[in-house]
């Protein structure tokens, strides 16, 4: 295991942000970290940072001890807070290189970082003028500059449309699979549509450690799709395996399926074939939100 935390206690006065959080996280995963409000989300991952530096028990990192090798640390974590601060009136590449040398980076591979976030066209663009989600790409292109081995996403699509959400996701996915990427989130599905493992805190407390495939296994298929335009569920009900759907909300889909194999591609296909844009498709899992629901009330 490489990133190691053991017996994590902070406290603000008397009140007890965290109490004993144990947990051991690895390369080529992606871990989502859920809780209600003032759980002690945030307060973890700004010790994982190094930005409270008050706080007992230890945590390691290939041998290295946070609190005594902090800086070695942090040249090996990567870090996008929930309200990306960014200067809007630079540029993309401009704003890059000005944090590198910040940093003291030396060579920062701009090119490669620019291509990987998908802002190649918009290297010359003031950030500014860019969308939503394509400041989050440069937030995330920042905390790529030192190439990190574990990198820590705070509320990562907070504000994002359905499709910036699903590039966003898609971007987290493939960073997470030679990363430690730990993923701080309120919602449900987007846990279950980026992570591989989730961790459950309450008021200080880890309640729950579960790899997310063992939490899928045995319960039946449920996709979520949004559509452009409201659809009959009829319609819907002709792709093979359903059994059921719901219009949740607008042009909101619940479709409820009697197999295991992913159906997201048919429902894919169907959109295609019925010239539908879809805004959304992910997978429910209901024994994910039985779990928090347990875990937390």
């Amino acid at each position: 295991m490489a990133l190691v935390l053991n017996q994590i206690k902070k406290k603000y006065g008397t009140i007890e942000a965290l109490q004993g959080i144990s947990v051991a996280m690895k390369a080529g995963e992606v871990v989502g970290l859920l809780g209600p409000n003032g759980a002690g989300k945030s307060t973890l991952m700004k010790i994982l940072t190094g930005s409270i530096e008050q706080w007992d028990g230890t945590i390691t990192y290939k041998g290295d001890d946070l609190r005594n090798s902090l800086k070695s640390v942090q040249q090996r974590t990567g870090y996008l807070p929930e309200n990306n601060p960014l200067y809007g009136e630079l540029f993309v590449l401009e704003y890059l290189q000005f944090t590198a040398s910040l940093y003291k980076i030396k060579n920062a591979p701009f090119t490669s970082i620019i291509e990987q976030v998908g802002l190649t066209e918009f290297k010359n663009r003031k950030i500014e003028t860019l969308s939503k989600g394509y400041q989050q790409r440069v937030g995330i292109a920042t905390a790529l500059l030192h190439d990190p081995e574990i990198l820590i996403l705070d509320e990562p699509t907070t504000g994002l449309d359905p499709n910036q959400m699903v590039e966003i996701r898609k971007l987290i996915r493939s960073l997470g699979e030679d990363k430690i990427v730990i993923l701080s989130s309120h919602i449900l599905s987007e846990v279950e549509s980026i992570c591989d493992r989730v961790l459950i805190i309450k008021e200080g407390k880890l309640v729950a450690d579960q790899n997310l495939d063992e939490l899928r296994k045995g319960q039946q298929q449920i996709i979520l799709v949004e559509f452009d335009y409201r659809i009959e569920t009829e319609a819907l009900s002709k792709i093979p395996h359903v059994t059921k759907v719901v219009n949740t909300f607008d042009f909101n889909y619940e479709i409820h399926l009697d197999t295991q194999e992913d159906m997201r591609p048919q429902v894919f296909d169907f959109a295609h074939d019925n010239e539908l844009k879809i805004l959304g498709l992910q997978l429910k899992n209901e024994n994910l939100e039985q779990l928090f629901t347990q875990s937390t009330t």
